[in-house]
């Protein structure tokens, strides 16, 4: 994992949809898609969660602080842009 990632603050909004920290970080840590969001200021990313669930993790850059804002089970519109 990038170490800026493994430094971001998880935000209450991402354990919204019941994803552990511990899934959070697996899927960063792994992830094999990295996508624009419509958000410039957000990168989506997608990986694996420790049970190989594909995860959608968004994160915040803004300024030196990064902040994971969403995580979710991937939906498909970032699953068909795997590579």
């Amino acid at each position: 994992m990038d170490d800026y990632l493994s430094r971001a603050e998880i935000a209450e909004s991402a354990r919204k949809h019941g994803v552990t920290d511990e899934d959070i970080r697996h899927a960063l840590r792994y992830h094999w898609i990295t996508l624009s969001a419509d958000d410039l200021a957000v990168v989506m990313h997608v990986g694996p969660s420790m049970t190989s669930q594909p995860l959608e993790i968004g994160v915040l850059h803004k300024s030196h602080v990064r902040v994971i804002i969403h995580a979710m089970p991937a939906r498909r519109r970032f699953l068909n842009k795997r590579r």
